[in-house]
């Protein structure tokens, strides 16, 4: 759990909420401290501490199970009373009571950390989870600070140009609750003008509310999301949490519904005057800039409730419940299960558009809802022999302007719809998605296609996004992790392979500081194109009701003549020998070890092997590698092996956020680990059977909804599937041999030929990784240049 600490502190920004709640709370009052609490409280901690936690407060009279899914109320009590019902009530569970601990003063403070531009965060105290205002306290951060079309980003971003980023949110728990606003201050900018540009919109807000417009822009927003979660069985937005939320935090398991319905029936009267009960004061300001972290704490005060909070008459009958023997014998350890159900994955359906669009479609009709997602040959590959970064940045840009929209414009038409449009690249492909509701799906397409075919690349949107983009870049340097996985790429595929670029995908300063509208238009002139898509649907739709709407948003898009670009993809060599390259981060708590490889595509034969093996190796919690450097060692948080999916040739990249002071002995783990696997301790029958069954108990679950089903379309599309790819996963699985598995192992792992990317504090690492000889040592910058 410190390792754990340590990892989140070693971000950008990671000790802001820290240092929010000290200064927002009282010493006394449960929110002062996070969760995790301090390294002192860490430290002292005893294992009869723990068991005194779980003696007071998992007993079953305080425990609330929820199951969601494919079973009868019948067979769940059945279950319930036969796994369960021989647990004791437990002790009666004090409820702490809601305390907002308002404040009536407005504070400010600073802290200095390791982050790439100065922070402006500010905190509310507002009221709890279950109170009647706290709907109208979301919808105003809605309109305050919830996207472009937004009251803060429009004055910060679009108009003054003082931020590249800004957003507010409310936070909501059982005790209090928080609004928290977070601004990104545009380098070189005074955040005074900052301050005062912010207080200026928030008192406007504060005197005039929302218009009816805004208001009905957030609420459509809130209800589509709604929607669209309940879709999961499972998940934080899914069935199943969102009624245990309610019934453990409001005694009431469809207090989702109500909170659903007060954002519907909520007024501009209403929003402001919560605003003004609520954010005209009391808040607390904290200025993040370089440097290191300098938090008061803050005194105790007189009033916290007494925690008596659950009902008196529910207090009393703990001690009258009883419990049923059960014949389940636990000592022969977890129940067996033998029988599982069948794989569901909808039937694909294939047509053409006017224009020669292949369209795949599944039909899934547990919402009303859509989804699209426009598939191009295209992706950061593309980037070869250009500026770094065009792919992404030009696809980016779509939404930010069409020929007849500004990027305001559309976001307010989104809003307005309900719907999703997005657009991102990975290594190979660049996409253009839309999640529509059903009854909106007209106006939505047609939004939809107007910004897939006619970007207008305006200078100012340029300029602007370009101000972000950079921003960007500077965050990925300043995060140990993402600046590893920007090194790394280039070190292991050669400036002559597309993949050799930084897999951020982002770009470098100097080329996006170059990239111009003719480059985006040449972009899109190359590989956005008809003959070069595949347009995905699942959802509520069917073939014949959508295939013409389809047609009318994209049958007549031409088709250009030039021929399409080529990516070099061709075969990289392993290393002759071991390489390593330290990266320094003064003051880190913690270093960031990368060792990877170049190994077989996600198109090789044999790359359910592969992938069995990697899960053994270093893919699941019980990997060798989390095992060994989590468990054992207790050295690090968690200790990975992942190999990131492609075309060409995929990276095969070993992962351990470490404590600074084992940062030796945790690289030298990583390396036995490998050696290890081909030498004395190979793949067993146990490890094997483990994956395997784990990939195969998993897929009934796995497409429960229908943007699960397009990610399993996209592969099927990307890698070249047959159609009924997903139908036989588990035949495939099922006859992976533990000889296929280790041979996986003798092809992607060579320990002698890896290339080591390690991020620290210099002045403690470099001696004892030098000690190690574990290949030639550089050390380079956050551009990957050589400094010694």
């Amino acid at each position: 759990v410190q390792n754990e600490k340590r990892q989140g502190e070693n971000q950008p920004y990671g000790r802001v909420y820290t240092t929010l709640l000290a200064n927002s709370f009282p010493a006394n009052h449960p929110y002062h401290h996070s969760t995790i609490g301090s390294m002192d409280d860490l430290n002292a901690a005893s294992l009869e501490t723990v068991k005194n936690w779980f003696r007071s407060y998992y007993g079953a009279a305080n425990t609330v199970v929820v199951l969601a899914g494919d079973i009868t109320p019948v067979i769940a009590k059945k279950k319930m009373l036969e796994y369960f019902g021989d647990i004791p009530a437990g002790p009666p569970v004090p409820r702490p009571q809601p305390w907002i601990a308002a404040r009536t003063k407005s504070t400010s403070g600073s802290m200095t950390d390791n982050v790439p531009q100065v922070g402006i965060f500010r905190e509310w105290n507002v009221p709890q989870l279950g109170d009647a205002q706290v709907p109208a306290l979301d919808l105003a951060t809605t309109v305050l600070g919830g996207g472009k079309t937004s009251r803060l980003y429009q004055r910060l971003v679009y108009k003054d140009k003082l931020a590249d980023s800004v957003s507010v949110g409310i936070n909501t728990n059982v005790v209090a609750g928080a609004v928290i606003m977070r601004v990104m201050v545009k380098k070189d900018i005074d955040p005074k003008k900052v301050e005062a540009a912010i207080a200026d919109e928030w008192s406007k807000f504060l005197k005039q509310g929302p218009t009816s417009d805004e208001l009905a822009r957030a609420k459509i927003t809130y209800q589509a999301d709604v929607i669209r979660g309940l879709e999961k069985v499972g998940g934080f937005s899914g069935k199943a949490v969102t009624l245990a939320q309610g019934q453990v935090y409001q005694d009431n398991p469809g207090a989702w519904k109500t909170y659903y319905q007060q954002i519907e029936q909520a007024t501009p009267e209403e929003v402001k005057k919560a605003a003004n009960q609520w954010l005209a004061k009391g808040d607390y300001t904290l200025t993040v800039v370089p440097g290191k972290v300098d938090a008061k704490d803050v005194a105790e005060v007189a009033g916290r409730p007494v925690e008596n909070g659950r009902p008196k008459d529910k207090l009393d009958d703990v001690g009258k419940y009883k419990t049923v023997a059960s014949a389940v014998d636990r000592s022969t350890g977890v129940p067996q299960v033998n029988d599982f159900p069948d794989l569901s994955f909808p039937k694909l359906q294939h047509a053409t558009l006017d224009n020669g669009i292949k369209v795949v479609l599944a039909e899934r009709h547990s919402i009303p809802v859509v989804h699209m997602q426009m598939m191009f040959d295209a992706g950061y590959a593309a980037d070869q022999g250009h500026k770094l970064g065009t792919s992404a940045f030009t696809v980016g840009m779509l939404d930010e302007g069409t020929t007849d929209m500004d990027s305001i414009e559309i976001a307010k038409r989104k809003e307005r719809l309900g719907a999703n449009i997005g657009s991102d690249c990975d290594l190979d492909i660049c996409s253009v998605s839309l999640n529509a509701l059903d009854s909106n799906l007209d106006a939505s397409l047609n939004l939809y296609a107007d910004i897939v075919r006619n970007p207008a690349f305006r200078e100012a949107d340029i300029n602007r996004v370009r101000s972000q983009w950079l921003a960007g870049i500077a965050r990925e340097k300043s995060q140990p992790t993402s600046l590893g996985l920007r090194i790394l790429p280039p070190l292991l595929f050669g400036e002559n392979n597309a993949y050799g670029i930084p897999m951020t995908g982002s770009g470098t300063e100097a080329s996006i500081m170059s990239l111009t509208a003719e480059d985006m238009r040449g972009f899109m002139r190359d590989w956005i194109r008809p003959d070069n898509a595949t347009l995905l649907v699942a959802g509520d739709t069917t073939l014949e009701k959508i295939l013409p709407k389809l047609n009318a948003a994209f049958g007549k898009w031409p088709v250009t003549r030039n021929a399409l670009p080529k990516k070099n993809l061709a075969h990289v060599d392993l290393p002759v020998q071991p390489r390593v390259f330290l990266l320094d981060r003064p003051g880190a708590q913690q270093t960031v070890i990368l060792a990877g490889e170049v190994a077989p595509s996600t198109k090789a034969e044999n790359y359910m092997a592969i992938d069995t093996m990697l899960g053994a190796f270093g893919g699941t919690f019980t990997s060798r590698l989390n095992m060994n450097l989590r468990e054992d060692k207790h050295w690090a948080y968690g200790a990975f092996a992942f190999m990131p999916n492609a075309i060409g040739q995929r990276a095969m990249i070993m992962y351990a956020p470490v404590q600074t002071d084992k940062t030796g002995p945790s690289a030298n783990e990583v390396l036995k680990e490998a050696k290890a696997i081909l030498g004395d301790k190979p793949l067993t029958e146990v490890e094997v059977q483990k994956i395997k069954a784990k990939h195969v108990r998993s897929l009934p679950g796995k497409f429960e909804t229908a943007e699960a089903v397009l990610g399993a379309m996209a592969d099927i599309v990307k890698y070249d599937r047959p159609a009924n790819y997903v139908e036989t996963l588990k035949q495939k699985t099922d006859a992976i041999t533990v000889k296929q598995a280790q041979a996986a192992a003798m092809q992607v792992i060579h320990p002698d030929k890896l290339t080591w990317v390690i991020v620290g504090d210099l002045k403690k690492i470099e001696t004892p990784i030098r000690d190690l000889k574990l290949g030639t040592v550089e050390v380079i910058d956050a551009d990957g240049k050589i400094i010694k």
